[in-house]
């Protein structure tokens, strides 16, 4: 797999709004599914869930956003059912000022895990997924920051 990390991964994109702008983004479980690309067109199915379809395989996916706003982190449990989720990856915000930049400007970080048994080809088509994902985000942000 050469430069692909085995463990972890993490994407990252410095996006010009505020802190609190993304986190709000990033808990809204139906903005989620304009962004995930295994979590596709999100539809709430129970309280805090939401389902939507991989845009691989149409495979359906059920998500449930837990965050805390004091840390910015927020725990995406995942699974094919709401009974069934698994916190799988990690969205953490980081405000601007603790990095030396603005405060009309943060660092979101999608931080996934790797399972065990994970094939080497599942998981560098989420490494790469994570890697457009982030970039949506920061897209759509901006973008919907300009609307306001």
């Amino acid at each position: 797999m050469g430069s692909i990390p085995r463990l972890s991964h993490c994407a990252s994109a410095l996006v010009a709004v505020p802190a609190d702008t993304a986190f709000a983004f990033l808990m809204d479980g139906e903005a989620l599914g304009t962004w995930a690309l295994g979590s596709f067109a999100t539809k709430p199915v129970a309280p805090g869930v939401v389902r939507g379809v991989s845009l691989f395989d149409d495979q359906p996916c059920c998500v449930r956003p837990v965050g805390d706003a004091a840390s910015g982190r927020i725990e995406y449990h995942v699974g094919a059912e709401p009974g069934q989720l698994q916190p799988r990856i990690l969205a953490q915000v980081v405000p601007g000022p603790v990095l030396g930049h603005a405060a009309d400007v943060c660092q979101v970080n999608l931080i996934a895990w790797r399972q065990h048994g994970m094939s080497d080809e599942r998981w560098l088509r989420l490494v790469r997924c994570h890697e457009v994902e982030i970039l949506l985000i920061q897209a759509r942000l901006e973008r919907l920051d300009q609307k306001h």
